[in-house]
This record gives C-alpha cells, sequence and structure tokens, in this order.
C-alpha cells in the first residue's frame, strides 16, 4: 500500500467532484386541462413509482435493502436475516438503505490492491444521495495506512465511514442502516435519568476515574453523597474495587468548593 500522501493518489483526489448538496427529488407539474376541466393525456414515457420505469425496470420494494447484482456472493449477506434483500443490476452504490441512504462496501485488502478503485466509485456517485456510508471490511494485520487513506478520501467526499472486523459485522451494519431508516431520532439521544439513584450514580461517574460499579459501590457503603463527602482519603480507599488512586481522586474532587468566590 503506498502512502496516502503519494502525489499520484493526490491527483486522483484533486480530480473528484466533491458533493456538494444532494439532488432533490423532482416533482412534476400538475398536468394540464381542457377547458372542460379534463386533464390533457401526457405524451411522457415516465411512469410513477408503484409501476415500472421508463427503462423498464419494475419500481423497487420500499421494505427492502437494495444490493447491487455485483455484490452475490458476498458473505456479509448471510448475516442480514431481518430485512428482505432485492438485488438490482440498476443502482449505482453496493447498497441502498433508504430513499436517501446508501452504502458503499470495500473490502481493505482490495483497497491495497487497488487505491483508486474507491475514488473511481466516489466518481460514479456524483451527488447522489444525501447519507453515503462507507462501509470498511478491515481485514488486513496493518491496516492504519489504509484508514488513513480512507478517512481523508470520507472527509473529502462527504463519506460516513464504518468499519467492520468481519463479514458479520459488516452485514449487521447495513442491516441496522435499513432497521432504523424511519425511526424517531430520540432513540439515539442521551436519556436524562429521572431517578434520584441514577442521578447520583451518574453524577459521581463524572468524576474520573470513577466508573459505574465504583460509584454503586461507594453509595452501598456509605448510603448517601453527604456520607461519601465526609468520609476521609483513607477511608474512601477502603471501599472494594476503589483503591487508593481513586481515592486521592475522587477525595480531592469532593473536597473542592462547588462555587466560585
Amino acid at each position: 500500500m503506498e502512502d496516502f500522501d503519494d502525489d499520484s493518489f493526490n491527483d486522483v483526489l484533486s480530480a473528484m467532484e466533491i458533493p456538494t448538496a444532494a439532488k432533490q427529488p423532482k416533482v412534476d407539474a400538475p398536468p394540464a386541462k381542457t377547458s372542460s376541466g379534463s386533464p390533457i393525456p401526457s405524451t411522457s414515457t415516465e411512469t410513477s413509482g408503484s409501476g415500472s420505469s421508463a427503462s423498464g425496470k419494475p419500481a423497487s420494494n420500499p421494505h427492502c435493502v437494495l444490493v447491487h447484482s455485483k455484490q452475490r456472493g458476498n458473505p456479509i449477506l448471510k448475516s442480514i436475516l431481518n430485512v428482505p434483500l432485492e438485488f438490482r443490476d440498476d443502482i449505482v452504490p453496493d447498497y441502498v438503505v433508504g430513499r436517501t441512504s446508501c452504502v458503499l462496501y470495500l473490502s481493505l485488502k482490495y483497497h491495497n490492491l487497488n487505491p483508486d478503485y474507491i475514488c473511481q466509485r466516489l466518481k460514479a456517485l456524483g451527488k447522489m444521495y444525501e447519507l453515503r456510508v462507507l462501509l470498511v471490511q478491515v481485514d488486513t494485520p496493518e491496516p492504519n495506512n489504509a484508514l488513513k487513506s480512507l478517512t481523508r478520501i470520507s472527509l473529502l467526499a462527504d463519506l460516513t465511514m464504518m468499519l467492520a472486523w468481519n463479514a458479520e459485522e459488516a452485514g449487521k451494519i447495513i442491516e441496522t442502516y435499513k432497521q432504523f431508516e424511519k425511526r424517531p431520532p430520540d432513540l439515539i439521544m442521551e436519556r436524562v435519568e429521572s431517578n434520584p439513584h441514577q442521578k447520583l450514580l451518574a453524577a459521581l461517574t463524572n468524576i474520573k476515574p470513577v466508573n459505574k460499579t465504583d460509584a454503586a459501590a461507594l453509595l452501598h457503603t456509605f448510603g448517601n453523597l453527604g456520607n461519601i463527602i465526609n468520609a476521609s482519603e483513607e477511608r474512601l480507599s477502603q471501599v472494594m474495587g476503589l483503591g487508593p488512586r481513586k481515592a486521592k481522586k475522587l477525595y480531592k474532587t469532593l473536597q473542592e468548593p462547588f462555587l466560585s468566590k
């Protein structure tokens, strides 16, 4: 694998057309009407999305992950079990996981042999799709240089790079993108704890290097926050799992004034 700063590779990157905005779906104008109010028949060869396209290809099933026909035989497909697959040869990306989302799949072994391949794929993709995922399967013992190169490409071409360490992980990533296509964003938003005990655990774990297990042990030992604050450093170090280093940090933090003068 050549280093990602190689001049020839930079030339390829500089020649790429970097997407600036996703294409907006075309909205057909309402049909013209005669003086009597009846619509004038259209002479266009295009058909609606529920039927066949002008090229003769049937409309895709919105519940399916669209898979490019060249991906047949890819082991990652065996891990996509919870959403149906539909093979197409008329899509540009390797996988379409939503109306505005697609996935390009890349093995690091293949990338090392063909470093210009991904740039060629991105040129073909152009400005299509809002969410463009580069799914990289890490299947080489020394992936650092290749990942540096792909990270740079992802930044330039507005890609979200996802890493998988085996075929099963790669398939599950694709499956998850499709399953969450229409899920509300609050599913992955941070939840504000309302339980006082949970709030106290969260507060204690904000003190590095205290973790949730340490916080639970402290509350179990002392009963409440007041007793923890009043405990000596030596007493804190006696809590199971805490140890002298964490106890020193915790004691120092709890003895600092909470309000600045």
